[in-house]
C-alpha cells in the first residue's frame, strides 16, 4: 500500500544535519509536536463524531503538529456497551473511518483515531493510523478489563488473537497487530507505537517491550472514566513509564459527550517526557480540548545511548523484542518554519519553581557538608584551612566548613580562615571578607601577598618587577599560585585540610590557575556547583535559620558583589576587573556547559535552545531573588560569539578537569571529575564542533 514499506532498516535523514535547513523551527532540531485531543462526542453519532474530529485535526495542521492522538472509541463513543455490537453503527464506523483517511491526503499531522473493527469474525478495540491518505497500520488492544465497572470481553476480542496480520479497510490491505513500530524515514526521523487504555495499567504494558524495540513516543488512546484519585494514579502511570522506557508518552481519555448513565468523565490528556510533564488538559472542560508538547526527541535518543542498562534489558527481554514489525513511512518537516512552544529554562542548573529551587538548595548544600564530614572524619583532620575572598564561591564553601565543623561537634576555631589580598583586591570584598569570618566564629587572619608577589615578579624578570603596569597572565596566576601555596602550607604547619573554593562554571571554561593556583585543593565542595546555583545556595543558608543576622546580613552584601578574579588593579573610575567581560556571561555559559555535558547536543541546538529561552526577557519564568538589572535578553549574535567562546575553552582545558581534586558530585546536570562523571582526553580538539557552529547557526 501507499507510504508503508517492509521492516528493512531505513537511514533515517536528519533535517538538522543540513545547513540549510530553517534554524528557527523546531524540526531542525529533533523536536516534534505532539497534540493529545478530546473531542466532544454524541453517544453512537458516528458521523458528528467524525466531524469533530476532522475539525481538531485541521486545527493541528495549522499549529504544525505531527501526531495527533484521539480518544480510545472514539468515532463511535465509548459507553454504548450492546450498542457496540450493532451492525448499523458498524458500518457507519467504518465510512467514518474511510473518511478520515481521505481528509488526512491534505494534512500534515499523523492521525491515530479509536474504532471498533470487524475483523475475521470477531471484533477489536482499535486505534487506526493515518497519514496522507493512508492507513499505515491498526492496533488493536491487547488487554481487555473485565472488572468493577468494566464489561469489555462482553464484546471484544484481544488484540493477542490475531489470525490476520494483513486487512481490508477503507479500500486499503494495510498491517494489523499488536506488534507494530511507526517509523518515519523522512526528514522527521521517528519511530512511536500505539496501545490502549488498560494497556498501560497492566504489570508489564505492551509499551515497555516497544521503547525497548526502538519506539521514541509511546501513545495511548483511552477512554478511562473518572472516579475520585483516578488522574493522580493516571499521572503516575504514564509519567512512570515515559520515565522507565526512555520515551515520551502522549495519553488521551474521553471526556464531554459520553454517556453517564453509570460513569464520568473528565477528558484527561496528558503529554510526558522521560518522566517529565510537559502538558495537561484543564478536566471536565464541556467542549472539545487540544494539549500540545514539542518532543525533545534529542534528548531521549541521549539518555538512551548513556543508559546501557537499557539496551540490556532489550537484549534479556529477547523475543517479545524482536517480534515487532517497523513499518515505514515518510514524515517530512512542514514547509512553514515552527517555532518551538516549549518552556525551556533559562538556568538549567536552576528552576524558576520556587518550591523546587528550595527543594534543590536543600539538597545541595547538606551533599556538600556531609562530604566534607566523611573527608574530615576518614582523614582523621580536625582542622580546615580555607581562603576567603568576600566573592560567592568562598562564601558559600566557609559556609560548608563551619557547619561541618558544627556536625563533628568541633570548635568553628578549627577552621583556619584567610584573607590574602592582593593588588586587585577591593575594599569592599576585603570588608566582607573579615565580616563574614567574624560572624562565622573562626580563626580568622590576613597574609598580605603583594610582597611576595612583587619579589617573585621581580625574580623572573616580569615587567612588573621593574615597576612597569603590565598587567599579563603571569602577573595574574603569581598572584593566584602564592594564595594557594601559602594554604597549603599553612595546612602542613596546623595539620589541616585546604578547602577548595573553585565551582563547576570556572572548570568548564579552565577559569583557574592550574596546579598550585585556586584550581588545587585537598577537598572542594563547590566543584559542582555552578555558578548561577551557587548565589542561590548562599541566598538559601541566609534565610534558612542556620546563621545569624549578622551573617545574613554580609551574605546578601556578597550576593551584590560583582563578579570578579581580582587579580589586577581598579582601572579608571575605580572599574574593578570583570570575569563575565573575559569568559562570557555565567548565564549563557551555564547553559552551555549543561547541555554540552549532560546531554551532548550538537552546538547548533545548543544555541537554538539558548535563543528561545534567552532572546527575550518578558517571556517564560525567572528564578526568585534575582538582583535588579539580571533580567535580562541576549540576541542570537552575542549567544554564537559566546557559545563560541565556550566550545574553544571547554575543549582545551581539559587537561584542568583530568587532574581535579576530590568533591561530590551534587547536580543533575553532572559533574566534570574524571571520576564522578566527566571523562575526556586532555588533546580533544573543538574543531568539530566549531564547524557545527559556523555552519549551522545564522550570524545575526
Amino acid at each position: 500500500m501507499a507510504g508503508v514499506t517492509g521492516s528493512i532498516p531505513v537511514a533515517p535523514t536528519i533535517a538538522h544535519h543540513n545547513p540549510l535547513s530553517d534554524f528557527f523551527s523546531l524540526y531542525s532540531h529533533e523536536f516534534v509536536r505532539i497534540a493529545c485531543c478530546v473531542p466532544r462526542t454524541r453517544v453512537a453519532d458516528a458521523a458528528f463524531n467524525l466531524a469533530e474530529t476532522l475539525r481538531l485535526a485541521r486545527e493541528g495542521d495549522a499549529a504544525g503538529t505531527a501526531i495527533m492522538v484521539f480518544p480510545e472509541l472514539g468515532l463511535s463513543s465509548y459507553a454504548i456497551e450492546d450498542l457496540l455490537l450493532q451492525d448499523a453503527l458498524l458500518d457507519e464506523v467504518e465510512e467514518s473511518v474511510a473518511a478520515v483517511v481521505a481528509a488526512s491526503a491534505a494534512l500534515f499531522p499523523i492521525l491515530i483515531v479509536g474504532a471498533p473493527l470487524r475483523v475475521a469474525g470477531r471484533l477489536y478495540n482499535t486505534a487506526i493510523v493515518v497519514h496522507r491518505g493512508a492507513i499505515l497500520g491498526v492496533v488493536p488492544k491487547t488487554y481487555l478489563p473485565n472488572y468493577r465497572e468494566f464489561y469489555e470481553k462482553r464484546h471484544f476480542v484481544s488484540g493477542a488473537n490475531v489470525i490476520e496480520p494483513r486487512i481490508r479497510l477503507a479500500g486499503q490491505e494495510v498491517p494489523f497487530g499488536t506488534d507494530i513500530l511507526f517509523r518515519s524515514t523522512g526528514s522527521v526521523p521517528l519511530t512511536f507505537h500505539v496501545e490502549i487504555c488498560e494497556d498501560i495499567w497492566v504489570p508489564v504494558p505492551p509499551s515497555s517491550h516497544a521503547a525497548l524495540a526502538g519506539a521514541e513516543v509511546l501513545v495511548n488512546l483511552s477512554a478511562s472514566n473518572i472516579t475520585i484519585g483516578k488522574a493522580e494514579a493516571r499521572r503516575l502511570l504514564c509519567g512512570s513509564q515515559s520515565a522507565r522506557g526512555i520515551a515520551a508518552y502522549a495519553y488521551s481519555a474521553a471526556g464531554p459527550g459520553e454517556s453517564t448513565t453509570d460513569l464520568a468523565w473528565d477528558g484527561h490528556a496528558a503529554i510526558f517526557e522521560c518522566g517529565d510533564q510537559l502538558a495537561e488538559t484543564q478536566r471536565f472542560d464541556p467542549d472539545s480540548t487540544t494539549v500540545r508538547a514539542d518532543i525533545d526527541l534529542g534528548r531521549i535518543r541521549q539518555e538512551r545511548l548513556r543508559n546501557n542498562g537499557f539496551a540490556d534489558c532489550a537484549m534479556l527481554e529477547g523475543e517479545r523484542v524482536r517480534r515487532f514489525r517497523k513499518l515505514d513511512f515518510v514524515l517530512d518537516a512542514p514547509a512553514q518554519s515552527v517555532a518551538l512552544d516549549r518552556a525551556i529554562e533559562r538556568f538549567p542548573y536552576v528552576p524558576s519553581d520556587p518550591a523546587r529551587l528550595r527543594d534543590n538548595c536543600y539538597e545541595a548544600y547538606n551533599i556538600q557538608i556531609q562530604g566534607l564530614v566523611q573527608r574530615l572524619q576518614s582523614s582523621r583532620t580536625e582542622r580546615a584551612i580555607i581562603g576567603v575572598s568576600g566573592g560567592l564561591d568562598s562564601t558559600q564553601a566557609l559556609i560548608v566548613v563551619c557547619r561541618a565543623m558544627d556536625q563533628l561537634g568541633l570548635p568553628r576555631s578549627n577552621v583556619l580562615a584567610y584573607t590574602l589580598p592582593g593588588f586587585g583586591t577591593s575594599d569592599k570584598t576585603y570588608r566582607n571578607a573579615w565580616r563574614l569570618m567574624k560572624a562565622l566564629g573562626v580563626t580568622a587572619a590576613e597574609i598580605d601577598i603583594k610582597p611576595a608577589a612583587r619579589q617573585m615578579l621581580g625574580d623572573i624578570g616580569h615587567p612588573f618587577g621593574k615597576g612597569e603596569k603590565v598587567y599579563d597572565v603571569t602577573f595574574e596566576n603569581v598572584q593566584a599560585g602564592l594564595r594557594t601555596d601559602y594554604l597549603f602550607r599553612l595546612a602542613n604547619q596546623h595539620r589541616g585540610l585546604v578547602v577548595g573554593t573553585g565551582d563547576l562554571s570556572e572548570l568548564g571554561l579552565g577559569w583557574c590557575t592550574y596546579g598550585v593556583g585556586d584550581h588545587m585543593s585537598h577537598y572542594n565542595p563547590n566543584g559542582s556547583v555552578s555558578k548561577t546555583l551557587i548565589q542561590h545556595l548562599i541566598r538559601f543558608v541566609a534565610a534558612s535559620g542556620d546563621v545569624s543576622a549578622e551573617t545574613a546580613a554580609v551574605l546578601h552584601d556578597i550576593l551584590d558583589t560583582e563578579i570578579s578574579p581580582e587579580l589586577i588593579p581598579a582601572g579608571a573610575g575605580g572599574a574593578i576587573q570583570s570575569t563575565e567581560q573575559s569568559v562570557g556571561p555565567y548565564a549563557l555559559q551555564d547553559f552551555n556547559l549543561f547541555y554540552l555535558t549532560r546531554l551532548g547536543y550538537r552546538p547548533s541546538k545548543i544555541a537554538f535552545l539558548a535563543w528561545n529561552a534567552w532572546h527575550d526577557a518578558d517571556r517564560g519564568a525567572w528564578p526568585a531573588n534575582l538582583p535588579d538589572g539580571t533580567r535580562r535578553a541576549f540576541d542570537l549574535a552575542e549567544i554564537r560569539h559566546w557559545l563560541q567562546l565556550f566550545l574553544r575553552r571547554f575543549f582545551t582545558n581539559q587537561f584542568k578537569r583530568s587532574a581535579l581534586p576530590n568533591g561530590p558530585k551534587i547536580s543533575s546536570g553532572g559533574s566534570l571529575s574524571p571520576r564522578g562523571d566527566w571523562r575526556a582526553p586532555s588533546d580533544g580538539s573543538p574543531d568539530v564542533w566549531l564547524a557545527e557552529l559556523e555552519q549551522a547557526v545564522p550570524k545575526g
